[in-house]
């Protein structure tokens, strides 16, 4: 239950800083869906390979790769660090102020985090392919 590709690829994501979510193929959208709708029926493509008709999936089925493209993707909060006055309290005095956090910001991690959760999936993935072969 805790050893499927899902549950090791959140459990890595969800240790990432600001990670808010995580779906696997069309994710949340499936639970508007009829089962009939998300299906993934298998069909033989020009090539000769079998394969789904869709990803809906995300290319794993059971907790094992269904042998088409993993698809996950992650929600990454905002950065709440920024230049801009923001309310707050002083917690010594119980009273509200306003601060601001000075220096250098950068408004969107989303071109560091990108990389991050690309290595981190990779670092699952190849754990659970050494865990196969011991």
């Amino acid at each position: 239950m805790f050893d499927g590709v899902e549950n090791r690829l959140a459990s890595i994501i969800f240790g990432i800083p600001a990670i808010r979510g995580v779906e696997f193929g069309c994710g949340f959208a499936a639970a508007r869906l009829r089962g009939s709708q998300h299906n993934d029926p298998y069909a033989v493509d020009s090539a000769g390979r079998i394969r789904t008709a869709s990803n809906n999936h995300g290319g794993i089925l059971g907790g094992i790769t269904s042998g088409m493209p993993i698809i996950v993707r992650a929600a990454v909060k905002p950065t709440p660090s920024i230049a801009m006055e923001q309310d707050s309290v002083n917690m010594a005095t119980g009273e509200s102020v306003k601060i601001s956090v000075p220096g250098r910001h950068d408004p969107c991690i989303a071109p560091r985090a990108v990389p991050v959760i690309e290595a981190a999936c990779a670092i699952a993935i190849l754990d659970l392919a050494q865990s196969l072969t011991h």
